[in-house]
């Protein structure tokens, strides 16, 4: 799509955002790190529908960094070369081997997919893994586990070059160790460390699921960080949702204004949720 036609769906869009001027000029110049997860990424129409999006991010004077999964791929990948996974509490131990193949499709096919679809909008995406100009530098997470690394130092340095020349960083979640070996990270982690060493002013979690649900199964749109520690003590939180808020919590300890729990599934969630006053999902701010 042309520059100048997608100047033309952004006026289309945002004459349909209610009040959206104020909302734009609040994230002039904004950090927003945005978690794409791998069943998030659905279709081809899909995933040109959020690249659009990210990239009339943008035009508008954000710096969007995309963080990506891609855990339905790696699935996929070590069946086909007979791969077996060996299991400790539920979560996959990565060996030598796995390593290699999850360092191949997140830093290729994912990767090079999402950096593909976001040029092809007229953007100018650059393909990263946490490895490279020391991003990311890990600690094992659990010796357990195999090759799975914790953040431990980040630099974002690169990320502000980046900035600069108006480029969207995509990254894929793998950090170096200190001996120099590749880890894997979880994404929402590395999503959550990098918002962090940013000080981003949105930290965006897109999911499948439409966002943080009270006692009675409805949406929370706005929520303090002690609440989603209290219902977390009561079990109101639980399952897949215990990681996402303890990266969001995580991330707004290291100075992120605010983290966002929202439906990646749905169309131009992200816009909705920045430039609109509804929002698209379940914010989560500091107390």
């Amino acid at each position: 799509m042309k520059t100048q036609d997608m100047n033309r769906d952004w006026i289309a869009t945002a004459a349909t955002l209610s009040s959206a001027l104020p909302y734009l000029q609040r994230y002039d110049d904004a950090i927003v790190v945005i978690k794409l997860g791998g069943h998030a990424m659905g279709s081809d129409e899909a995933m040109e529908s959020f690249a659009r999006d990210v990239v009339l991010l943008r035009q508008v004077g954000v710096n969007p960094v995309i963080v990506h999964g891609g855990g339905p791929m790696i699935n996929a990948m070590l069946d086909k070369l007979d791969i077996q996974s060996e299991f400790v509490g539920g979560k996959r131990v990565t060996d030598a081997a796995t390593v290699e193949v999850v360092e191949m499709v997140l830093s290729g096919v994912v990767n090079k997919r999402i950096v593909q679809a976001i040029n092809r909008q007229g953007g100018m995406a650059v393909g990263l893994s946490g490895k490279d100009a020391n991003l990311m530098t890990c600690d094992r997470a659990d010796e357990s586990l195999g090759f799975v690394g914790s953040p431990a130092e980040m630099d974002p340095t690169i990320l502000r070059h980046l900035f600069e020349k108006e480029m969207i960083p995509v990254i894929a979640p793998l950090g170096a160790g200190r001996d120099g070996q590749t880890l894997n990270v979880n994404g929402d982690t590395a999503a959550g460390a990098i918002a962090g060493a940013l000080k981003a002013d949105r930290l965006l979690l897109l999911t499948d699921v439409s966002g943080v649900k009270n006692a009675a199964g409805e949406v929370v749109t706005d929520l303090k960080a002690g609440q989603i520690r209290e219902m977390t003590r009561d079990g109101t939180i639980a399952g897949g949702m215990i990681p996402k808020t303890e990266t969001a919590l995580a991330a707004l300890s290291d100075g992120v204004r605010a983290a966002v729990i929202l439906d990646g599934r749905a169309p131009n969630a992200v816009l909705l949720e920045l430039f609109t006053e509804h929002g698209a999902g379940s914010i989560i701010r500091p107390d």
